[in-house]
């Protein structure tokens, strides 16, 4: 019977960095996608604002 290989360290440290690099990338991609939103809803409030005052 043939042996199955296991794992190396040197493997298991190539899948680590993989998946890390992964969520890294997600991790960016969502901050900048809040940022963004956060963006969008603090310049709607202040126009909303001045649409407010403006009409009193």
């Amino acid at each position: 019977m043939r042996k199955r290989h296991r794992f190396n360290t040197r493997m298991t440290r190539i899948i680590l960095l993989i998946s890390f690099l992964f969520f890294f990338g997600r991790f960016v991609y969502s901050s900048i996608g809040a940022w963004y939103h956060h963006q969008d809803k603090t310049q709607s409030q202040q126009s909303g604002l001045t649409v407010d005052t403006a009409d009193r």
